[in-house]
């Protein structure tokens, strides 16, 4: 199995194009694809675990949203919003020339997901969505705004690994080699001697103001394709009440799995994350 093969896209916004880069796995012929997203101060690399294996019965393609890995930062920091993330998303789906795709999106990739699937006529054919819902409490979003657009510098990327197994504890017990890989894709050389975290701090600022409970109960029962929804059991985000509520609002198309002893959010690494996923994707 090759491996990942990079690219990228020009998507427009408010203020100018901008470059959006993603990788792809997979063969570039395949017309079943899988589009995964990442949560929000991650890039694609996240899914390295999970795409090698998707590989082998799907093109999976792993973007890095706006403002993270090596897409482009914008020059506004008010554009750093779903509005522009669901327009890149839906150049990216028509760049690859398909009709439909299988999206997996983890915490802020599953809540632009679940806005594109949503709509009439959308093109997303199955759905994985990883430790979000259509609510979302204020605790857990005063929590990311605790880290979101910090900037702090580092001296190797062993202190980088430090951070992240602090910050992103939620995703539960990793191996050396899976921190190691997250490490190594979450930060960028800014000179021989120190590393900053790899994305725009300013997408932070959608955190500064006053935080409330989010809800999106409409979106989410607007849809229409097969979900399966991914929960943490320690997550503070995707609560188990509101687990409840999805299943029931639409019980007869969602199908749901609770990864014990993971808070926010799986980090759909481990065999038993990654053969859920594919199952449910191939059944």
């Amino acid at each position: 199995m090759t491996g990942p093969r990079a690219h990228s896209f020009l998507g427009l916004g408010p203020h100018g194009f901008h470059r959006v880069a993603y990788v792809e796995w997979g063969d570039a012929d395949n017309p079943r694809v899988v589009i995964c997203v990442h949560g929000l101060t991650r890039n694609g690399r996240d899914f390295d675990y999970l795409a090698r294996e998707l590989a082998r019965d799907f093109r999976v393609v792993c973007p890095d949203v706006v403002g993270r890995g090596r897409s482009d930062w914008l020059t506004h920091a008010q554009d750093y919003a779903y509005p522009q993330y669901c327009a890149d998303m839906n150049a990216l789906i028509a760049r690859l020339g398909v009709e439909q795709v299988e999206w997996v999106g983890t915490s802020m990739g599953g809540l632009i997901g679940m806005m594109l699937a949503a709509q009439p006529n959308a093109p997303i054919r199955k759905f994985v969505i990883n430790d979000v819902g259509p609510f979302i409490p204020k605790a857990a979003l005063e929590r990311l705004a605790a880290y979101v657009g910090k900037a702090p510098s580092f001296a190797d990327l062993e202190g980088v690994e430090r951070y992240l197994r602090e910050t992103l504890a939620g995703f539960g017990a990793l191996t050396s080699e899976q921190w190691r890989h997250l490490a190594q894709y979450s930060a960028v050389s800014i000179d021989q001697s120190s590393f900053r975290l790899h994305y725009d701090p300013s997408i932070g600022q959608a955190f500064a103001g006053p935080l409330a409970d989010v809800t999106l109960w409409p979106l989410w029962q607007a849809l229409r394709c097969p979900t399966l929804v991914l929960r943490g059991t320690e997550s503070d985000l995707l609560l188990a009440d509101t687990l409840k509520q999805m299943i029931a609002s639409r019980p007869t198309a969602v199908y749901a799995v609770e990864i014990s002893g993971v808070g926010h959010a799986p980090a759909l690494m481990t065999q038993f994350e990654i053969g859920t996923v594919r199952d449910f994707l191939l059944q």
